[in-house]
């Protein structure tokens, strides 16, 4: 884990009733490579002036004084007041994050291209500008900065982000171009962190097995059999990276694309999300898209994350229609359980695939049903017997599924499936030859 420079942390959570819950603001504040030396909690209504009220932060400002801690790392959204009031009442030099701004600098530290290093930045300053108003605001230097160069110095590289990044080519259509060129169907896998997208990939690719990947993380500790760790997976740590995972994969005999896309993370906002989109504009290219839920959620939480992350890829350009829901880890579930879950979705996805990625029940029901969403065309084609028509028949082999080939000695007849234009690209081929 990468350490920075004043690395460590306490984390501070507040929640509305008993228990209070610490164990994924630890993960996210470790994961942007902090080291965790206390947890400070409360069960109590938000405080509209300091999130915890004025008691609790005392304490939280004794434990980092205590701890040494560089970082309070607040579980939930404060407001940019609230930012700047913690931070008066700790001590000298202490950084106050919140949930979002916390996944902010995970997004900054592992954004290795281009464009998701420049929406990571856009995103963090989009997020700081009203905090640094609010703490110039409580240190009573209004005038000051009004006049000086942090607002406007913020403001300008906003506006000089948004301009880069409008002159970027949108990766979606770059992936649509030069895979469909080459008679790939595209697939997407989406979901919340630890759902099994990764073991998922692994299922699928023509190139993975999932034996080969559990014994590539048989030292590693799973908290879930699908957290088992190998060269395509995600490890069991939020955000291991930002970039997607593609592999090959054949789908009811077609040639396939499966990209596993980065995991969102409970209770961030749209706009959080929309702010990494470069890892899901694989998403808005796919010919289907596979969320993948954790079924062993709870309904109400399942429900919420479901219809979070169907919005999230609404708002890519992704069609309902295109959308193949998972209800994974079915292995831990009886069936009244399993119903419980069907029933809390039932609106937002009317015919989820119930799935054990991990023991492989219902894997061919999850395939069928992406088949079924991949834009198919069929042909019947006959060919003069010739030295031409075997190239068209290797290429119909390439780039479609050919379902049946018969050699006369006049002609070949060639019966094929798949994308619509490779199909017609085989049609004019043949007409091409006087089939």
């Amino acid at each position: 884990m990468r350490r920075r420079t004043g690395s460590t942390a306490i984390v501070a959570a507040r929640t509305d009733e008993q228990p209070v819950d610490t164990e994924e603001i630890r993960a996210l504040t470790e994961a942007a490579g902090y080291e965790v030396r206390g947890a400070v909690t409360q069960a109590r209504a938000e405080d509209p002036g300091t999130h915890f009220g004025r008691g609790k932060v005392t304490e939280l400002s004794a434990r980092v004084a205590e701890t040494d801690a560089d970082l309070v790392a607040v579980d939930g959204e404060l407001t940019p007041r609230q930012t700047a009031a913690i931070g008066e009442s700790l001590p000298e030099g202490t950084t106050v994050f919140d949930r979002y701004r916390l996944v902010l600098a995970i997004f900054a530290d592992r954004a290795s291209t281009r464009r998701a290093q420049l929406q990571t930045e856009l995103a963090r300053l989009r997020y700081d500008l009203p905090r640094l108003k609010a703490r110039s605001d409580v240190q009573g230097m209004n005038r000051r900065v009004e006049k000086g160069t942090p607002l406007n110095g913020v403001k300008n590289r906003i506006a000089d982000l948004e301009r880069k990044l409008s002159d970027l080519p949108h990766p979606a259509e770059q992936h649509r171009a030069e895979r469909r060129e080459q008679g790939f169907d595209l697939v997407t896998l989406a979901g919340y962190t630890n759902a099994g997208k990764s073991t998922l990939l692994r299922r699928l690719a023509d190139d993975l097995g999932l034996n080969a990947a559990e014994e590539a993380g048989a030292n590693e500790r799973d908290t879930h059999p699908d957290a088992a760790t190998e060269t395509a997976a995600v490890r069991d740590r939020l955000f291991e990276t930002l970039e997607t995972t593609t592999r090959r994969a054949t789908v009811d005999g077609r040639r396939t694309l499966c990209t596993d896309t980065v995991g969102f993370v409970a209770d961030l906002p749209h706009w959080l999300v929309e702010s990494f989109s470069e890892t899901l504009s694989d998403a808005a290219a796919a010919d289907a898209v596979v969320l993948v839920a954790d079924a062993s959620d709870e309904p109400p939480a399942l429900r919420e994350k479901v219809g979070v992350a169907l919005d999230v890829l609404a708002g890519q350009g992704v069609d309902e229609s295109a959308v193949v829901t998972a209800l994974n880890k079915v292995d831990l579930l009886d069936g009244d359980a399993l119903a419980e879950r069907r029933e809390a979705v039932a609106d937002l996805a009317p015919e989820p695939v119930p799935v054990s990625v991990r023991e492989g029940t219902n894997l061919d029901r999850l395939r069928a049903a992406v088949a079924a969403r991949l834009p198919t065309e069929r042909a019947e084609l006959r060919l003069p017997n010739g030295d031409e028509a075997m190239g068209i028949v290797s290429q119909a082999y390439d780039r479609a599924v050919v379902e049946s080939v018969d050699y006369g000695p006049e002609t070949v007849a060639l019966s094929v499936r798949g994308r619509p234009a490779v199909v017609d690209r085989l049609r004019a081929d043949a007409e091409a030859l006087g089939g």
